[in-house]
């Protein structure tokens, strides 16, 4: 088919590898929209997001206005006489006069099977969740929020140890596959736009710090949901003693707790942690101490004695 004339709009390292699938399937990528540069690190310099870096590097124009919602914006966005505008995570919200725009429309790729966990952060939503199944869908943009009828999705399996960063790092190059179908089969009229169904509906609210704290009145199943949802950030964390505990990995464990305390350790000894939680026993696999850095649990038993421990109690 012959090449489209692309406005790609994109901010964080989920959607890199779409642009970079997009541009060599050939496609003209007229312009790159990516959030302005924020500071970052400990200097608090200012960053260029992850797509700028590779449009940067891929030699595309790039724009980064604060808002679409201007006059002045949507002319310059118009003056690029795009087919198709492909947004993937670019957390600036499209109004109607911007999706009316490219003579295709704007698709979108979504971290999940809609209509589950529409908004911003389905992929972490799911394993907190204890899904089994997820995927990426290809939306026509609408108004709403990711309500817009789909044009084709790929399903995976969320593996029992995946992690969000795990599952992050399978989905994206799956969008960038997708997109490059959905778009070529979108121009081609192969693809046709099929409403999301009214049912099952869920919202994926941004993640917050607040989430990541332990309550070890919880399952252990649930915990492990949420240590595994957090991972790379914002880590889940819980009190020991005075010190704030990072804890990586971490699993049910078929062990029973008998009577103990939620928080408290109850095995700490041959390389396993376990500490009991309201429902069930949590085996740490990996955690961190303040200035260290990640651990597994054997290597810290081998050097700080946990037995007797209680995580989540502050000393009096």
């Amino acid at each position: 088919m012959p090449s489209l004339r692309i406005v790609f709009a994109g901010t964080p390292e989920f959607a890199v590898p779409a642009l970079q699938a997009l541009h060599d399937a050939g496609h003209a990528i007229v312009a790159v929209y990516t959030q302005p540069d924020r500071p970052a690190g400990r200097g608090r310099a200012l960053a260029a997001s992850a797509v700028k870096q590779r449009a940067l590097a891929l030699g595309l124009a790039v724009e980064q206005p604060s808002t679409l919602r201007t006059a002045e914006a949507q002319a310059r966005l118009a003056s690029f006489r795009p087919d198709v505008m492909v947004v993937v995570a670019y957390g600036l919200i499209l109004p109607q006069a911007v999706l009316d725009i490219p003579r295709l429309g704007c698709l979108n790729i979504h971290g999940s099977l809609l209509p589950r966990w529409r908004g911003a952060a389905p992929i972490q939503r799911a394993v907190l969740a204890g899904d089994e199944r997820t995927g990426i869908s290809i939306m026509l943009m609408d108004a709403g929020l990711d309500t817009g009828p789909e044009l084709l999705r790929r399903e995976v399996t969320i593996s029992a140890r995946e992690t969000a960063g795990q599952l992050h790092d399978r989905l994206a190059p799956l969008g960038a596959q997708a997109i490059v179908d959905a778009v070529r089969g979108w121009a081609q009229g192969t693809l046709v736009a099929q409403p999301q169904p009214a049912a099952g509906a869920t919202y994926a609210a941004k993640i917050s710090k607040e989430e990541a704290r332990i309550d070890w009145t919880r399952s252990a199943r649930a915990i492990a949901a949420q240590v595994r949802a957090f991972n790379p950030w914002p880590v889940a964390e819980t009190k020991l003693g005075d010190e704030q505990v990072r804890i990586w990995e971490a699993r049910p464990a078929d062990e029973s707790a008998g009577a103990s305390t939620p928080g408290a350790v109850v095995y700490a000894q041959d390389g396993r942690l376990l500490v009991a939680t309201g429902d069930g026993v949590l085996e740490v696999l990996v955690l961190q101490f303040p200035g260290r850095k990640p651990l597994a649990a054997r290597d810290i038993l081998n050097s700080r004695p946990l037995r007797g421990e209680r995580f989540g109690k502050v000393r009096a």
